[in-house]
């Protein structure tokens, strides 16, 4: 009995499925719908070729015809483009990478989220066999002013909200390097907003540093924190390009362009 998937066949279909991208991929260049004349220039497909592979998407709602000859991306690849979106979370987003900046620094990266006025830790990336370790516990908190991922969400706040989170929280301090005064506070956070990245100088616990930068989804919100934590004779300045990448790939990953949000 002769099977229907020959190689004859399979190669027909993935050519198919090759000219199906390339049509998208040029109805995705333009804001304004294409026609079937332009769609063909550009992909190097015969018109007619174009025009049935078009009928096909049309059919099904990958593509609308907004009028004869004349084509634009269609509703189904926004309703799959949501159910993609839905079904990715920041940590798993962001779990691969922070085990490869573990991996290159040997230190704790913690993934931290806000959560009213204070930041949870919500995953981690450490190895018991390097070492003493800094690990902040999963379902862990820590207020906003104390911590440096808690300081990249203060630091998109505008000054009302701040001045209102210094008079709900009393700025209470854990010791002598917290920052317990407004003016300190908005000091530290102008600084932040200027470098793209934030640190913790033992203000939290004496003899623990963090720096941390921020991860971003589609709609250019920030909403998490990654951050390295370190014993402070551990934690290297050099590690900050790394950490700034790292927190820029985890966003890619949710749909953030820094282009199209600046």
């Amino acid at each position: 009995m002769k099977s229907d998937s020959t190689p004859s066949n399979d190669k027909t279909s993935i050519q198919v499925i090759e000219r199906m991208m390339m049509l998208l991929d040029v109805l995705a260049e333009h804001t304004d719908p294409v026609s079937l004349k332009d769609l063909s220039g550009a992909t190097g497909l015969h018109p007619s070729t174009a025009h049935r592979i078009l009928n096909d998407m049309v059919a099904k709602r990958f593509v609308d015809r907004t009028e004869p000859g004349s084509y634009r991306l269609g509703m189904r690849l926004l309703e799959l483009g949501n159910i993609v979106k839905s079904r990715l979370n920041v940590r798993e987003a962001a779990l691969p990478w922070m085990q490869a900046l573990h991996r290159k620094t040997q230190q704790t990266v913690n993934l931290s989220v806000r959560q009213s006025d204070e930041i949870v830790y919500i995953d981690r990336a450490f190895s018991e066999r390097s070492g003493m370790q800094v690990v902040r516990a999963i379902g862990g908190r820590a207020p906003l002013h104390l911590t440096s991922t808690g300081k990249l969400f203060l630091s998109v706040d505008d000054a009302k909200a701040v001045r209102a989170y210094a008079t709900r929280t009393g700025l209470a301090g854990h010791n002598k390097n917290s920052i317990t005064d407004l003016a300190k506070l908005e000091r530290e956070l102008s600084l932040v907003r200027a470098r793209g990245y934030a640190r913790d100088n033992e203000e939290l616990e004496l003899g623990v540093r963090c720096m941390a930068a921020g991860i971003r989804d589609d709609a250019g919100r920030l909403v998490a924190g990654l951050s390295i934590s370190a014993p402070v004779d551990r934690l290297r300045d050099e590690w900050l390009d790394d950490l700034i990448a790292t927190a820029s790939s985890i966003s890619e990953v949710l749909g953030y362009r820094a282009a199209e949000s600046a």
